[in-house]
């Protein structure tokens, strides 16, 4: 898959966009000695976008589904992470990263929601 692919796909591209965002804040993290929080973010917050793209590869399309339901589990445990950096002082804000997950909630959202239409289990 190319840059170019990715930023054709709006999922694609705004779950890579994420995960690059999670990286750099992750390293301010780090900075701040917040390691074990670094690490658990930077695990879920990428996730995302790994299964996102995994499932573009789909065995059928109920593969497709499963993986995307997966992203989207990985989507709050990262939300959950976020909003303990986002309530505990000190910690560098991060609205824009809860901004930019809230737009990836509602395409794995809609995109499960029309796949389970389009075949019903």
């Amino acid at each position: 898959m190319t840059l170019e692919s990715v930023n054709e796909n709006p999922v694609l591209r705004h779950t890579f966009e994420f995960a690059l965002l999670v990286d750099a804040y992750t390293a301010h993290l780090y900075e701040l000695r917040r390691y074990d929080l670094a690490r658990l973010l930077f695990r879920t917050g990428t996730s995302i976008g790994a299964n996102v793209f995994e499932a573009q590869h789909p065995e059928s399309r109920q593969d497709f589904v499963h993986k995307m339901k997966i992203a989207a589990k990985e989507a709050a445990e990262t939300n959950f992470w976020l909003l303990i950096c986002q309530n505990r002082p000190g910690y560098p804000t991060c609205d824009h990263l809860l901004a930019k997950h809230d737009e990836i909630n509602r395409l794995l959202s809609a995109i499960i929601s029309s796949s389970k239409k389009a075949n019903p289990d």
